[in-house]
């Protein structure tokens, strides 16, 4: 559960780290107010909010058990040894 949860906050914070680097890079004071204006934080967070989106409806169509597959979950067989869940 975490992978997913990493995933989508890397999502979100990476236009804000790309537009950190190129200020880094511009020499333009990465840490300025000036440079951090609301509206370009609007945009910052609105691109990220379409990443996760994007990430959300991939993992939606492309994640997960092929279709007409039935899940059978972990238990323990006749002679008590343990069986992980499966798809079958």
């Amino acid at each position: 559960m975490i992978r997913p949860v990493a995933t989508e906050i890397a999502l979100f914070l990476a236009p804000f780290v790309l537009y950190a680097l190129f200020l880094f890079a511009t020499r333009a004071g990465m840490l300025d107010p000036q440079h951090w204006p609301l509206s370009r934080i609007a945009t910052l967070a609105a691109i990220a909010l379409v990443l996760m989106l994007g990430s959300f409806l991939l993992f939606a169509h492309f994640g997960g058990a092929p279709v007409g597959t039935t899940y059978v979950p972990a238990h323990l067989d006749e002679s008590g040894k343990f069986v992980p869940g499966q798809t079958r």
